[in-house]
């Protein structure tokens, strides 16, 4: 696969795994619906503000996290930095890709955005991001 098909694998709608570090080392693991901006090689996943994942990483600014997704024989994990923003502009743009992607979610006053600054990438999709 070229970096057209890895674009387009993170275009189609799956579910992907975030994988984030409890404080005592051992990892919290849970679905999400997430996005992939290209052109700021960067992930992004809406929760709740109050949900353990978005609590945890948000008292851990920077934390290093990873997030995979996988259809058939072909995956893709990301790792990076994570940090939480409740800004209403950041929210509204993740909000955007992820309605585009998945569906218009439901209102939540209490959203926030995870936002993954790809660092590296692991599968055997494509030759990975476009530069």
């Amino acid at each position: 696969m070229d970096n057209d098909e890895f674009t387009q694998f993170w275009a189609q709608r799956r579910l992907c795994m975030l994988a984030s570090p409890h404080p005592d080392g051992t990892i919290h693991q849970v679905p999400v619906g997430a996005t992939y901006d290209a052109d700021a090689h960067l992930v992004r996943v809406i929760s709740s503000g109050t949900s353990y994942k978005a609590r945890n990483l948000a008292a851990h600014p920077g934390a290093r996290v990873s997030l995979s997704q996988v259809e058939g024989r072909s995956w893709c994990t990301v790792e990076g930095p994570a940090r939480v923003f409740d800004d209403p502009e950041r929210v509204a743009e993740a909000v955007r890709r992820y309605a585009e992607r998945y569906r218009e979610p439901r209102e939540n006053p209490a959203r926030v955005v995870i936002e993954i600054s790809v660092e590296r990438v692991l599968g055997n999709v494509g030759s990975g991001p476009p530069a």
